[in-house]
């Protein structure tokens, strides 16, 4: 009886051991997210819209709002609203290919240009990460690869998509 609980009571501290690192995993992201719009917010954007002006600047003249989207690991419709939010704020351009009639590709307007330049002052991000040593930043990098894959496998994402180095 006694070794029943016991092995009770490792499961459950297994489980309160993982739920508690999901917790702080989604703390540090919404809280780095939160400290990094408060810095957006001079430049009147949002995190998603740097998020999007990146991966276009990576992408360049391929970009597609699928493409973006699979980037981004957002559904495709809210890059396609968020992208014409964008386009209406005259940071981004929808074009169609001349090639493939039935293809958008999104590129980033000269004020799309300069708000990106700004967003790439990232103090808060250098603030936040400066408090890990370089080896530190690389292990988290690399543990944090690892999850994704892994979450991106139980997704059922075979392919893994080629993601930017920023």
């Amino acid at each position: 009886m006694n070794s029943k609980y016991e092995e009770t009571m490792k499961d459950l501290s297994s489980v309160n051991q993982d739920y508690n690192l999901w917790l702080l995993l989604q703390q540090v992201g919404h809280a780095a997210s939160a400290a990094r719009q408060k810095e957006l917010n001079q430049y009147s954007i949002s995190n998603a819209q740097v998020d999007v002006l990146f991966v276009i600047q990576a992408i360049g003249n391929k970009a597609t709002p699928a493409e973006i989207s699979r980037w981004v690991f957002r559904e495709p419709h809210s890059v396609s609203g968020l992208l014409n939010r964008m386009e209406r704020e005259g940071l981004v351009r929808k074009v169609k290919d001349l090639d493939r009639k039935n293809l958008v590709r999104v590129a980033i307007t000269e004020k799309g240009h300069q708000v990106y330049r700004q967003s790439t002052k990232i103090e808060s991000i250098r603030k936040v990460l400066s408090s890990l040593s370089k080896e530190e930043q690389q292990q988290l990098m690399s543990c944090l690869e690892t999850l994704r894959d892994k979450a991106l496998e139980e997704l059922g994402v075979k392919s893994k998509p080629s993601f930017p180095q920023f």
